[in-house]
């Protein structure tokens, strides 16, 4: 398959690559580019800024989650040949697993997809030594995939002094710059942005970046080095499309919105048929066999998720009644008992009535209790496999007064373990977020549990 595609990855983390990625989505669409666009790691919210904000299809692609083949797989499937890919990298381009091995990171993930790379600098107060920056990243490129380079914060005036001094040193493009622009910085929240609706005028202000980098960006040398990337072995993914046999609700709202794409597509490959509903506003659990809650900022709508008496008792109900379950991070934290968001310094915490599936408290923790990748091992084989693993990603500050012991979580980069998930023959509940094509059978359990429930 012959795709267009760059990844705009970056020396580290805070050097501007989320703020020109939708950027250049933008632009590319404005010249009706049939445009994608894909996140490296376990970023849920880039990926909702590109699709909710932009309208530009986003999924997660992620070389610690999938093998070599698999990855190219997802990365290919409902592509059409001629189509435009922007990848956008995570942290620094060379930052994989631990920090620092190649897995995981998104120079792995442009190996793997033989993208070029478009490096973008954050060269606010750097001379001359942001030709030294950059050849730095290019020596240790042992794959010759960065083909161009995007100066952040630059004035136009020092733009002008050191793009020839780069082309000529370095032998390397200068696609363009982008002014330092204070007001269109896009804030932090934990892990990623803060949310696409929380934004007071998103559109306007993406609108307007995408404006400013019109004016300085040779978007014809950009789309010239994304044609030039090679062709990719085209085959399909092994799993064949199954009827529909059951019907799974996806819980979708302000407070849970943080979904792999590639997940749902695997439910409903394996013959799930999806439809949605809203603990925050409906009044009763649509008609299914099965309900998913994934993560989100349940935190953020405890008082109104509490409010909603007629959604917490349809879902204990359903559940009490043997539907299957899977809830992740957020999605999890709304099964307890009680929720204690983080008050202010010197107010008194007061817990908010959840569904009560779990007989459990959940609390804010002040600090983050878990962060990064783990393999999960589930002690009894409810959801997979005897001795199969599925791989996962928790970042939270809440904690739970039962966190579970159904599975056993290993840190890849420490070997580090620990007990986690609350599982049993028709439910799996607990903070890891969960990758299902890490390990497909996970999905098919899930279907497989729907549709008997189904039958009974």
């Amino acid at each position: 398959m012959k795709m267009n595609r760059i990844m705009l990855a970056a020396p580290k983390s805070g050097s501007g690559k989320t703020t020109i990625t939708c950027a250049v989505l933008q632009l590319l669409k404005d010249r009706r580019v049939p445009v994608s666009s894909y996140k490296c790691g376990p970023d849920y919210i880039d990926p909702m800024f590109h699709q909710k904000v932009l309208g530009v299809p986003a999924k997660n692609l992620d070389t610690f989650f999938t093998d070599e083949e698999t990855t190219r797989k997802l990365f290919l499937a409902d592509r059409k040949e001629g189509d435009f890919a922007v990848l956008e990298g995570v942290m620094g381009l060379y930052d994989g697993l631990g920090g620092i091995r190649e897995e995981g990171s998104s120079y792995h993930l442009a190996k793997v997809t033989r993208t070029p790379i478009i490096l973008v600098v954050d060269a606010k107060g750097m001379g001359r030594s942001v030709v030294a920056l950059i050849a730095g990243f290019l020596q240790c490129d042992t794959d010759h995939l960065i083909r161009g380079v995007l100066l952040n914060r630059m004035s136009k005036g020092y733009y002008e002094i050191i793009k020839p001094l780069i082309e000529q040193e370095l032998s390397l493009k200068v696609v363009g710059y982008f002014p330092d622009q204070r007001e269109m910085h896009l804030e932090s929240r934990h892990l990623g942005l803060v949310l696409p609706d929380e934004l007071a005028d998103i559109r306007k202000q993406l609108r307007e970046t995408a404006d400013c980098l019109a004016e300085t960006i040779d978007l014809d040398a950009l789309t010239e080095i994304a044609a030039h990337a090679e062709e990719l072995d085209g085959e399909e993914t092994a799993i064949a499309q199954h009827p529909i046999c059951c019907t799974i609700a996806i819980a979708r709202d302000d407070a849970f919105c943080f979904y792999y794409e590639d997940n749902l597509r695997l439910l409903r490959q394996y013959g799930a048929e999806l439809t949605y509903f809203s603990p925050l506003h409906d009044e009763n659990l649509p008609d299914c066999d099965g309900v998913l809650f994934g993560g989100g900022y349940p935190e953020l709508y405890a008082k109104e998720l509490s409010a909603n008496t007629s959604m917490r008792d349809a879902i204990r109900t359903a559940f009490r009644r043997g539907m299957p379950m899977v809830a992740e991070c957020g999605g999890f934290m709304y099964l307890h008992s009680l929720l204690y968001p983080k008050m202010k310094a010197g107010s008194v915490a007061e817990g908010c009535a959840m569904a009560g599936v779990l007989d459990a408290e959940c609390r804010y923790a002040g600090k983050l209790v878990r962060f990064g990748y783990i393999e999960l091992e589930e002690v009894r084989g409810n959801f997979l496999p005897p001795y199969e693993k599925i791989k996962a990603h928790e970042f939270h500050y809440f904690d739970s007064s039962e966190n579970g012991r159904a599975c056993i979580a290993t840190k890849p980069a420490t070997g580090k373990k620990y007990s986690c998930i609350v599982s049993g023959e028709h439910y799996w509940l607990g903070f890891p977020h969960l990758y299902y094509p890490s390990n497909p059978h996970f999905a098919e359990s899930f279907v497989r549990k729907a549709s008997k429930y189904k039958i009974v």
